[in-house]
């Protein structure tokens, strides 16, 4: 539910700034919910980065968006922290390191 929800945020968000594609690839929560790690994949990944600043400046915001939409689902909002979701690039890696050895 959080990484639908997530998702949408960073969807609405997104539209103001053309070229730029966020999805939440994972979101991994503490046993006692107190912390939710979300793991974003963002493209261009050049920006990857700055867009993590970005979003981890505005943590607060986006938790309370995030309380908005789910606050009759859960009762405690989990502290957010945000990552890079890498993975992608590293599949490209291999993917293009494997056409150069044939």
């Amino acid at each position: 539910m959080l990484q639908k929800e997530l998702g949408e945020i960073f969807l609405l968000q997104t539209k103001a700034m053309p070229g730029v594609l966020i999805s939440v690839s994972e979101v991994r929560v503490s046993a006692d919910l107190s912390i939710a790690k979300a793991y974003l994949s963002i493209f261009p990944s050049e920006k990857g980065q700055e867009i993590i600043k970005a979003i981890t400046e505005n943590t607060k915001a986006i938790r309370f968006d995030l309380g908005q939409r789910v606050r009759l689902q859960l009762r405690k909002i989990p502290e957010l922290q945000f990552f890079l979701d890498e993975s992608i690039d590293y599949l490209e890696n291999i993917d293009k390191l494997l056409k150069n050895n044939d």
